[in-house]
C-alpha cells in the first residue's frame, strides 16, 4: 500500500529521487526555462512537501506546494518515478496535496510545466484534475517552453 507522508529533506533516497528528477528535466529546457526546485529551493519557508513510498527506502513519487502570494499556492516537484508510472501515484499525490490546500484555505493552485511532448502526460493529468490554462504568475514571465496552468478551489 502507498504511504504519503510529510517528506524528509535529510533522507538519503529521497535525495536521490529529487536528483533524479532534476536530471530529467535537464535535457528538456535550457537553464532559464528550467524552473524545478532543488533541495535549498524545498528547504525554504512556505513549501510543503510529500512523499509517497511503499517501503522505507523506495520512493515512488513526490509532490510539493510552495506559497506564492496570500491564498496562492504553486504545485512543485510533481514527480512519480519511472518504474512505477501508470499506477495512479501522481494523481493520488495531486489529490493529496489539493486536500491540504483546501483545508488551510488557499483559494488558488498554480502550476509551471514545459510546453514540450516530454510534459505530454503531466499536462494530461493536471486537466484531469481541474486545471486550466492561465497566464505566468508570481515571478514566472512568458516563456515559449513553459504552460502555465491554475486551478480555483472552492
Amino acid at each position: 500500500m502507498t504511504d504519503i507522508r510529510d517528506a524528509d529533506l535529510d533522507d538519503p533516497a529521497l535525495l536521490r529521487f529529487l536528483q533524479a528528477h532534476l536530471d530529467d528535466l535537464a535535457p528538456t529546457a535550457p537553464p532559464e526555462s528550467r524552473h524545478a526546485l532543488d533541495v535549498t529551493g524545498l528547504r525554504a519557508p512556505g513549501v510543503r512537501l510529500w512523499v509517497a513510498r511503499e517501503e522505507p527506502d523506495v520512493v515512488l513519487g513526490t509532490v510539493a506546494l510552495a506559497a506564492v502570494a496570500p491564498g496562492h499556492e504553486e504545485l512543485k516537484s510533481m514527480r512519480t518515478d519511472p518504474a512505477h508510472r501508470g499506477r495512479g501515484i501522481a494523481s493520488r499525490l495531486l489529490r493529496h496535496a489539493l486536500v491540504d490546500a483546501r483545508r488551510r484555505g488557499v483559494a488558488r493552485v498554480s502550476l509551471e510545466t514545459g510546453s514540450m511532448d516530454f510534459f505530454a502526460p503531466a499536462r494530461a493529468l493536471y486537466r484531469k484534475h481541474g486545471f486550466v490554462g492561465c497566464g505566468p504568475f508570481g515571478s514566472y514571465r512568458p516563456d515559449p517552453n513553459s504552460t502555465f496552468m491554475t486551478l480555483e478551489l472552492g
